[in-house]
């Protein structure tokens, strides 16, 4: 059984139907599931020391283009209005490969993580160059 702890966090946000707010408060998470919240908890396992950190659930993402990552800033789609983005992009997307949607994705990841967000569906509907699905679906099992 692993248990993580995250200890004395100056606020944790309960999203309950009372929006309550503790404060000085733990979280203590066994196999993924939070088993308990409350002062002065202890475990065996890893500890967390959260002072001065605000604990919030996780943000869900549901709409995003994990592949479109690497193309966020080309100079051509800046600005450009719909039609003439997918002028600029299309012809670039359609020579991603396997190693360009998985290093696309795990940028996208890493930055939605970074950002509070735990949750994400990816909306890939191009599979160029045998590119698959499940080059994003590896980038979400090595990025965690």
């Amino acid at each position: 059984m692993t248990e993580i702890l995250i200890k004395n966090a100056d606020t944790i946000v309960t999203m309950d139907d009372q929006r309550h707010e503790l404060a000085g408060a733990d979280i203590l998470i066994r196999n993924g599931v939070i088993a308990e919240i409350g002062t002065a908890l202890t475990t065996a396992g890893e500890v967390v020391l959260a002072t001065g950190c605000v604990v919030t659930p996780g943000l869900v993402n549901t709409h995003h283009h994990l592949n479109q990552t690497l193309t966020r800033a080309v100079p051509g789609g800046q600005d450009a209005l719909l039609f003439g983005w997918l002028q600029t992009l299309y012809p670039i997307w359609s020579k991603f490969g396997p190693e360009e949607m998985r290093v696309s994705a795990t940028i996208g990841l890493a930055e939605l993580a970074l950002s509070g967000c735990t949750l994400t569906s990816d909306h890939l509907y191009l599979y160029p160059n045998g590119s698959r699905l499940d080059d994003t679906i590896e980038a979400a099992q090595d990025i965690g």
